[in-house]
């Protein structure tokens, strides 16, 4: 433990060194290098066709690609899978005393005293020496995903690529090696749309409780990783805001991303619609968009919004709700996060998983909603992907490779579906795990493409039956209905149209252990 420490001491030192203000936040490149990148991603931002306004974005279009894929893959991967130990906040939990939360005295039990082993000891940890980005790839593309989103950089100011900005990465530090590319490279491979993900914004207070206690977080050779560590409860009442100097980086690190791999997707975790970064989200989104009219593909942007917190103007970016979903269609296309474990989005011990029929369901109403559902998982530290999550993952795409035509591609029908099950609107709130309810053999969703309807049963009526969707009535259905089929199953079923909705016999059995699919034509 103490070699580590001296190790890392002496990094810093050394680092220290090379710059004349190493206080200040990711002193890698030189302060004239950040001014003239400053320079230029105003320029580009404002040099048309989008200028950096939220005005301005609303000439913006969300891709074809993004509406047709449907289902995508989060991976949160990073340091914080070392600890294993109730979630990815281990790294801020774990200098602070919390109500419900155990994680600083679990750390002082388990590693030693914080002013001792800090977070930082744990990236020489880090090895990712079983990491294979050909496997993951494999697995994510069994699952049916169409994209994926792995984090870029969290809350705890590790970088999982080489970045530029900062010493702590995973190509100077830990896995010593270039992550996302490898991720690209391979999602390249295998025709997957690629995405990534920030939560830089958050570092300005995530690592507040280390000042507050005798810990590592008060040494200033390692503020280039704990970021000002200011209160977040007087950062976020505006007494505390972000400095210019933080937001400046913020905006430096975010467009290196996208200069280095030209994602597809950035996702941004909620603080960046905070009133303080609206000016650089501004520049970055006037900066990404224009570059992406020169790709092969325009890329699309997530934001989250509270309350409180307000930036983007409705259809101008993709609006990503977490853990959450929508009463009624929406019209604009969205997203919800959400994570295969109810408790936690990286790697711990002490998962309780959801299951795959419950994830199937929510996707089938997320789309029905004019929705898209990014599944999180949480590789270890060695690089694996834990197999239970394997498994839950090819359960999923197990469904899609019978049933995705009434998933990708589709568009909303006239009214998302019926049944019994209340989806509470989740726009504002972190609450959709909590009050959640599973869904039953009343609840039925439709989605549609081109001249074929969809009606998907989320849990089976019965063998045999004889059932009525109520949705599909006349009224909203004029055409004549020439046949009814379930997908998995050979003959067509017999169906009569009635004022008081479609009838239909269903089959003898269920082709399908999760939910079943009616092709109207």
């Amino acid at each position: 433990m103490k070699t580590t420490m001296l190790a890392t001491l002496l990094i810093s030192l050394l680092s220290a060194c090379d710059s004349p203000n190493n206080d200040a936040i990711g002193k890698v490149a030189s302060e004239k290098e950040r001014k003239q990148k400053l320079a230029e991603i105003r320029q580009v931002a404002n040099q048309g066709p989008y200028k950096a306004s939220f005005e301005s974005f609303k000439q913006y279009e969300i891709p074809e690609w993004y509406q047709d894929a449907k289902f995508g893959i989060f991976i949160h991967w990073g340091p914080y899978s070392i600890p294993a130990y109730n979630g990815e906040w281990y790294p801020r939990k774990m200098y602070r005393d919390e109500k419900g939360s155990d994680e600083k005295a679990h750390h002082a039990k388990t590693w030693g005293s914080q002013t001792e082993f800090g977070y930082k000891d744990f990236i020489p940890m880090f090895k990712a020496e079983k990491f294979d980005a050909d496997k993951w790839l494999t697995v994510i593309k069994n699952s049916g995903a169409k994209y994926i989103v792995p984090v870029a950089e969290h809350h705890d100011g590790f970088s999982m690529y080489d970045n530029s900005y900062t010493r702590w990465d995973s190509v100077e530090m830990g896995p010593k090696r270039d992550i996302i590319q490898e991720l690209k490279n391979a999602s390249e491979k295998n025709d997957i749309h690629f995405g990534l993900s920030s939560h830089r914004a958050e570092n300005w207070w995530f690592f507040d409780g280390g000042r507050e206690m005798p810990s590592d977080v008060q040494d200033d050779a390692y503020r280039d990783l704990y970021g000002p560590a200011v209160n977040r409860e007087t950062s976020e009442q505006g007494e505390t805001p972000p400095s210019q100097e933080f937001m400046d980086d913020w905006l430096l690190r975010t467009v290196e991303i996208v200069d280095m791999y030209e994602p597809e997707l950035i996702w941004f975790d909620w603080w960046m619609a905070s009133e303080p970064f609206h000016q650089h989200v501004k520049e970055f989104t006037g900066y990404f968009y224009n570059k992406g009219v020169n790709w092969d593909r325009m890329p699309a942007l997530n934001y989250k919004e509270h309350a409180d917190m307000r930036s983007f103007i409705p259809g101008s970016a993709v609006l990503d709700i977490e853990r959450g979903g929508m009463t009624d269609i929406h019209p604009h296309f969205w997203q919800t996060d959400t994570s295969v474990s109810k408790t936690s989005w990286g790697y711990v011990t002490n998962h309780e998983y959801r299951d795959a029929n419950s994830l199937v369901d929510d996707m089938i109403d997320i789309v029905s909603k004019n929705g898209s559902l990014l599944l999180n998982i949480g590789p270890k530290p060695d690089g694996t992907i834990p197999d239970e999550e394997v498994k839950l993952l090819a359960e999923i795409g197990g469904w899609l490779k019978l049933n995705g035509e009434a998933i990708y591609k589709t568009r909303p029908w006239i009214i998302y579906g019926e049944g019994e099950t209340f989806v509470p609107d989740g726009k504002n709130s972190n609450d959709g795990e909590k009050n959640r309810k599973d869904f039953n053999s009343s609840d039925v969703r439709f989605t549609k493409n081109g001249d074929t309807l969809y009606a998907t049963f989320l849990a089976w009526p019965g063998n045999n039956s004889k059932v009525t969707i109520k949705g599909i009535t006349p009224e909203r259905y004029s055409n004549k209905i020439e046949s009814v089929t379930m997908i998995g199953v050979k003959d067509e079923l017999a169906f009569k149209q009635t004022d008081a909705g479609l009838v239909v016999t269903l089959p003898i059995k269920s082709p399908s252990k999760y939910a079943q699919v009616l092709k109207i034509k």
